[in-house]
């Protein structure tokens, strides 16, 4: 709630006042399962979007949709206002945008490939070093030929591709390996089981389009409905924390201003450093250091301040603690790891009254105008104006549909990039290929022709000599004959002169017997 250009959060001995010139130091909502963290960051929202500053909250649970309708009376609020001494206290409905990365309560939110980036992208698909050092190489070959890589297609093909050109690149880029490049591919099909392929593509989200206001000045609350991408831990705290990385590049330096520009609220902040590599702690350090200097206030909600990691904890002015619990060990010492990130206050203890806080208590450490925290006190949180219940969905599809973003965002677009271009070149190569298939069964046929037009000569030559041969055998054989034929009328001439003249012989020796004996007879 806004007094005097502050934002009045809570009420202990005194008010306690939020410093919007102080907000992009960011801050911490902590406290155990039920202890009030959801109304503190309704709180805080609320009184940001009265200020001009749009927002930015991630909806887990569902239960800030009432945001976009006023709220009502009920005996936790009436006891708030009266005990705190609220005046002109009135519930009001604030300028409300809902997205959802499956785009079923809220506008479509996508990115593209190109646009998360490799080192996101490794953790978002659990890569090894060295396999991410082979997806940091697809990238690179993708964008030194001009490749869009937009959606999951578009980074499958130029897997694919890079693997199987893994020779040509390796001079230029170093070893590919074909066991990474079959582990990304196994990732990248996982990935899309989890709703990848929804949630990269196009139109993009333009991160613009958060900073809008209604006709009151108030800034607009644009809400991530999270209650099913949070049942994949990885893709939600990676997906929000690209947001965030967007937000640092797109907006230029600011310096020190009299409220931030946006509010950034992120859910469940333990998340994004689980199991996360040294090396991507380091980078969102570094983003939480940095982007204060472009107006935006972090705050991140989580159950205990042990959960962020000391080099972003540091970086965190403004601290709202409630209630924790210490049955077990563990427990215990992260309560006394709370209680000393506060500057003690001596009229009480800090650790045993994180036990003892009541629903809709906190301990709360801000930092003043000079950027000095304040001591630690023991504070009721003022009751938010908007509802604390859900709406129902009819109200949210309502808002959806009249809002001036649906038409931005409904239909997906799916231009050119890495698959169609890989695509044209494999058409192309595979269409090169018959021609040059067809080529070679051309020349190999015609070469089979000569061949047997060769074979075909030789045949010939083959059967002209067979044919020389022939004739001269022929013409031998003619030559003999004739000679036979010769020899043989001499023959037979002889012959026939011999017969006649064995003939006469024998007639005459016949006549000669005949004679005798009839001479003899006759004698």
């Amino acid at each position: 709630m806004n007094d005097n250009g502050k934002i009045w959060l809570a009420t202990g001995e005194d008010r306690v006042y939020l410093e919007p010139s102080m907000c992009n130091r960011h801050g911490l909502i902590a406290g155990a399962t039920g202890t009030g963290k959801t109304v503190t960051l309704k709180v805080i929202a609320e009184s940001f979007s009265d200020l001009g500053v749009p927002t930015f909250i991630a909806d887990i649970k569902g239960d800030l949709t009432g945001m976009c309708v006023p709220g009502c009376d009920n005996k936790h609020i009436l006891r708030s206002i009266e005990n705190m001494k609220i005046e002109n206290f009135n519930y009001t409905s604030y300028p409300v945008r809902f997205f959802d990365v499956y785009a079923k309560n809220g506008h479509p939110v996508r990115t593209t490939i190109s646009d998360m980036g490799p080192e996101l992208l490794s953790r978002l698909l659990g890569l090894s070093d060295v396999q991410s050092g082979v997806l940091r190489i697809v990238f690179r070959i993708a964008d030194d030929n001009g490749m869009l890589l937009l959606d999951l297609k578009d980074l499958r093909s130029m897997v694919q591709f890079v693997g199987d050109n893994a020779n040509d690149y390796k001079l230029k880029y170093g070893n590919i390996a074909a066991q990474s490049i079959g582990a990304i591919q196994r990732a990248l099909l996982t990935l899309e089981d989890e709703g990848g392929n929804i949630f990269f593509g196009e139109p993009a989200l333009d991160l613009t389009d958060w900073f809008e206001w209604d006709s009151d000045g108030r800034g607009y609350m644009n809400i991530l409905e999270c209650s099913e991408l949070f049942q994949h831990p990885l893709l939600y705290s990676t997906f929000l924390l690209w947001m965030l990385s967007e937000l640092y590049e797109m907006l230029p330096e600011a310096g020190d201003l009299e409220k931030p520009k946006i509010a950034f609220f992120f859910d469940e902040a333990h998340l994004l450093f689980n199991d996360a590599p040294k090396a991507l702690i380091e980078k969102v350090e570094q983003v939480v250091r940095l982007i204060r200097s472009k107006g935006v206030s972090v705050w991140f909600i989580s159950q205990n301040p042990s959960d962020i990691p000391e080099t972003v904890l540091s970086q965190i002015g403004n601290r709202v603690q409630h209630a924790l619990r210490a049955y077990t060990p563990n427990e215990q010492t992260a309560l006394r790891y709370a209680a000393r990130s506060f500057r003690a206050n001596p009229n009480f203890d800090t650790e045993r009254t994180l036990q003892e806080l009541a629903t809709g208590e906190a301990l709360v450490s801000v930092l003043d105008e000079k950027g000095v925290p304040s001591i630690v006190e023991k504070a009721g949180i003022l009751p938010p104006r908007s509802s604390m219940a859900a709406v129902e969905p009819q109200m949210i599809q309502q808002t959806i549909f009249t809002s001036n973003l649906r038409d931005k965002y409904s239909e997906t677009v799916d231009r050119e990039s890495a698959y169609e271009m890989l695509a044209a070149q494999y058409e192309q190569a595979e269409v090169q290929q018959q021609e040059e298939a067809a080529k070679f069964e051309e020349e190999k046929k015609e070469v089979e022709n000569q061949k047997y037009e060769t074979e075909l000569d030789k045949q010939r030559a083959k059967l002209e000599k067979e044919k020389e041969k022939l004739e001269k055998e022929r013409e031998a054989l003619r030559e003999k004959a004739k000679k036979k034929t010769s020899t043989k009328r001499s023959s037979s001439v002889m012959t026939k002169t011999m017969n006649s003249a064995a003939n006469t012989i024998g007639r005459e020796i016949g006549k000669q017997i005949i004679r005798g004996i009839f001479g003899t007879t006759k004698r």
